[in-house]
């Protein structure tokens, strides 16, 4: 699989397909015991999750991973201080420098938040946010990081159509700002709609490679993906 820079590629697959464990290998977080994993021209099978994301990869969750207690605008400033410029001594004892830091921090990570229609909750308990708010303070968060490749896994899980289409929306305004971008979803619909490429995967292998119609339409994506049994007519739709 390849992800073009600037791009918004999509992975999908019925469930147990290995999607999430994929985004799992690539961002560090389970160790790889065969293959081989490039970042800009670097292999990263084997670095750690912290210098993955110092190296420009960041990542949501398949289910919301917020931050009890902690504001909107703290969840989102938690993200940006991977790239803090000063040491953890001079933030403790509340230097100058650690200061000045923080404001740039602070007005950074509201910029953040405007940037996916947040600032006006930048004060609330994220805990109190709508479930696709709270989706939204995570894609923030991630892009806090300033990364180059952004892993969103299933992020419009549990949202209507609506919830759905502005989450489509903002991905797209990310791609046009410069961000590549990796969807993991099995919203057909927004597959289609907001994604350049897509790969098909069942049973850890990959299954289809192209554009969204194409794999939409592929014989062995249908049979995989809505069943040897699969409606007809909803297939129709989707192309």
């Amino acid at each position: 699989m390849m992800v073009q820079t600037g791009s918004v590629a999509g992975l999908m697959g019925p469930n147990g397909a290995g999607k999430t464990t994929l985004v799992n290998l690539i961002s560090g977080l389970l160790p790889s015991d065969s293959g081989t994993i490039r970042f800009a021209g670097l292999e990263i099978q084997r670095s750690p999750a912290h210098v993955i994301a110092e190296q420009g990869i960041a990542r949501t969750y398949q289910n919301v991973r917020l931050f009890s207690g902690m504001t909107v605008l703290e969840q989102v400033m938690a993200g940006c201080y991977v790239r803090r410029g000063t040491s953890l001594w001079a933030s403790f004892l509340g230097l100058p420098k650690a200061r000045a830091a923080r404001k740039a921090v602070e007005a950074h990570a509201f910029e953040l938040l405007a940037s996916v229609q947040l600032a006006h909750r930048a004060h609330l308990l994220a805990e109190t946010l709508s479930y696709g708010e709270q989706r939204r303070v995570e894609i923030a968060r991630a892009l806090g990081t300033s990364p180059r490749l952004l892993l969103l896994d299933e992020p419009t899980a549990g949202m209507n159509a609506q919830e759905s289409q502005e989450i489509g929306k903002l991905v797209h305004s990310l791609r046009d700002g410069g961000l590549t971008v990796l969807i993991v979803e099995h919203n057909v619909q927004l597959v289609k709609d907001f994604c350049d490429h897509v790969t098909v995967m069942n049973f850890g292998r990959f299954l289809a490679d192209g554009t969204p119609a194409d794999c939409i339409a592929h014989p062995d994506v249908q049979a995989a993906y809505f069943g040897k049994t699969a409606d007809a007519e909803r297939i129709r739709t989707l192309r």
